[in-house]
């Protein structure tokens, strides 16, 4: 049974770095995208960034390009995302989803987040001084 875990959230201060792990069991990752959204208080589900091995990665947004990175260690079936320059608006519950296409279906643009199979149960990062 596909399970993904998410681990590596916490309390932050603004400007700094945290790394989130995200270990999917139950199946290979080679031909699946895994992507990581995050939810807000009160906002909906966000798309942070997605990684499709063999494609360049997929932002959710323009403001993530050059502070979020995604790298995966296929052996071990885990996924990183590495968050740096964090900014209070960075506050939410970071996911891991993955499901078995490429990241994207309009080119540029990360897909839907109702398109992903699976899901971790969340993690929580907060940016706070």
């Amino acid at each position: 049974q596909a399970q993904v875990v998410e681990s590596g959230g916490g309390l932050v201060q603004p400007g700094g770095s945290l790394r989130l792990s995200c270990v999917i069991s139950g199946f290979t990752l080679d031909y699946y995208a895994v992507a990581g959204f995050r939810q807000a208080p009160g906002k909906g589900r966000e798309g942070v960034l997605c990684d499709s091995r063999g494609d360049g990665p997929t932002y959710g947004t323009a403001s993530m390009k050059g502070r979020f990175t995604i790298s995966r260690e296929n052996a071990k079936n885990t996924v990183f995302l590495q968050m740096t320059s964090l900014e209070p608006e960075d506050t939410a519950v970071y996911y891991c989803a993955t499901g078995p296409f490429r990241c994207e279906v309009v080119p540029g643009t990360l897909r839907s987040p109702q398109d992903f199979d699976y899901w971790g149960q969340g993690t929580q990062v907060t940016v706070s001084s």
